[in-house]
């Protein structure tokens, strides 16, 4: 299954290398030269798609759970001041995806969209201490009904180039949704308040909808 946000994107890498193969096919008879450029273009196409997987996960909505926004690797837990929207100390939880992670965002909780913004910027690295406040991003706040205002960012990493997000102010949103996309991996970071009991490690890999990363 894949997600919405690859349609397009599939549907022009098989045309062109579909092109690829017959022009091949036309300019030579030698097999070998066009089993090669199948070849070649398959893993190509197979590499592409799997950027754009959307599996399915089995979300049971929990109000007293915080669950890892995307797939990936913590990389940071720690207390940061948070800048943007609360502008006090926040418990930071960092998780880095990587290119062959799943890139589908899903809501850490359900709730009340409180906030919801956008904001151009750089594209460092994603493990660069400044990418969380200079990169390009979106800033997403949702109003759980026991833990609070919890706020999720997706970060543009040097290899992302676009960040997708469907959260709207105003909406109410349920735990493990499809909540937007990051083309191509980079990192999402969540802020929980400071006295939050954080159910994961450093190191350890999530799955987007399905790990706990905080419990009442």
């Amino acid at each position: 299954m894949f997600h919405k946000e690859g349609f397009k994107i599939l549907g022009v890498s098989l045309i062109l290398l579909l092109a690829i193969n017959l022009i091949t096919s036309y300019l030579t008879t030698i097999d070998w030269i066009i089993y090669v450029v199948f070849g070649i273009s398959s893993i190509l196409f197979i590499l592409v798609a799997q950027f754009f997987r959307n599996p399915k996960r089995g979300v049971t909505e929990n109000e007293n759970y915080v669950v890892a926004p995307v797939d990936g690797k913590v990389v940071a837990i720690e207390k940061v001041e948070e800048k943007e929207y609360f502008k006090d100390k926040r418990l930071l939880v960092s998780i880095f995806m990587s290119p062959i992670n799943v890139h589908v965002t899903r809501y850490p909780v359900s709730g009340n969209v409180k906030y919801s913004m956008y904001h151009k910027g750089k594209y460092l690295v994603a493990w660069h201490p400044k990418s969380s406040e200079e990169n390009e991003r979106t800033t997403v706040v949702v109003d759980a009904p026991k833990f609070g205002e919890i706020l999720y960012r997706q970060i543009a990493g040097a290899v992302a180039k676009r960040i997708v997000n469907y959260a709207a102010a105003g909406q109410v949103v349920t735990q493990g949704a499809d909540s937007g996309f990051i083309k191509f991996g980079s990192r999402v970071d969540v802020f929980l308040p400071t006295g939050s009991e954080v159910k994961v490690k450093i190191g350890q890999k999530v799955r987007g909808a399905e790990t706990i990363i905080s419990e009442l």
